[in-house]
């Protein structure tokens, strides 16, 4: 493809962002990288930002070509100069930059495909990119649209139908969506004659409650019991423990005891 869409956001890097580069060359005084989400642009990372201590041999901390994730403190428009630092990048970040830029990367190889399968020409495939980002932050959010809600996702930007399917289908057969997964220990108990009985039935009609998430209910040991409820929105997921929470405590009433204690939320799948 000539023309590859576009993930910059600006033209310059800006103080303080998180930028992904890639090793040109190594001196005795730092190391020179080009930095990948700016065409034709370099810095500089100096051998005082490599780390907070001494770095006795630059050569191991980095070989040419590869990439390292750098914080800019320093930006210079005028001179076009870039000063970098590792030392002051802290884990979160490097990982959600590293998550950032694969799915940047999933993204354009998708839309190839798509340009490909459609032999679309470089005006008409620049023009969908445009309308793409003009509605959606990335394009892999515009894919990710298109994974949950089908073609409709793309509605509002009057893209011809066939465009809008081979978008759909590319995106829900290559693009893994996130689930959150809520939990709770539940303690309950039931002072009535048959009240193993009436635990269990108050337990399944409340997991039964919805399908709009994966809901399921295991035993621990008398009288605790783990809610699991699984969705592709974390708001949607909580919502969903909070009715079931709702219902096995009107189910038992005032004939039993109910309380519960909330686990640690997850995420599965998402990144590119």
């Amino acid at each position: 493809m000539s023309n590859p869409p576009r993930v910059e956001t600006a033209l310059f890097p800006e103080f303080g962002e998180i930028v992904l580069c890639t090793v040109r060359e190594i001196t005795p005084h730092g190391i020179y990288v080009d930095l990948d989400e700016y065409a034709g642009m370099s810095g500089f990372l100096h051998v005082s930002e490599i780390s907070t201590g001494w770095v006795r041999n630059i050569e191991k901390v980095a070989k040419p070509q590869q990439k390292l994730v750098l914080k800019v403190i320093r930006a210079d428009r005028s001179r076009r100069e870039i000063d970098l630092s590792l030392r002051q990048i802290v884990n979160e970040e490097k990982r959600s930059k590293l998550i950032e830029w694969k799915k940047k990367e999933r993204a354009v190889t998708i839309m190839n495909m798509v340009k490909k399968k459609l032999n679309l020409q470089d005006k008409e495939f620049n023009e969908l990119v445009a309308k793409l980002l003009d509605k959606f932050a990335s394009l892999y959010e515009a894919l990710e649209a298109g994974a949950k809600r089908g073609e409709k996702a793309y509605a509002p930007l009057e893209i011809p139908p066939a465009i809008a399917t081979e978008i759909t289908e590319q995106a829900k057969e290559k693009i893994v969506l996130p689930r959150y997964e809520v939990g709770a220990i539940i303690e309950v108990t039931s002072r009535t004659p048959d009240g193993v009985q009436e635990i269990k039935k108050v337990l399944l009609s409340a997991i039964h409650s919805s399908s709009n998430a994966e809901i399921s209910m295991t035993y621990v040991g008398a009288p605790k019991y783990r809610l699991r409820v699984v969705a592709g929105d974390y708001k949607q997921a909580d919502k969903m423990m909070g009715t079931v929470l709702e219902k096995v405590k009107e189910g038992i009433g005032k004939h039993g005891t109910f309380s519960f204690k909330k686990e640690m939320s997850r995420k599965y799948g998402g990144t590119a």
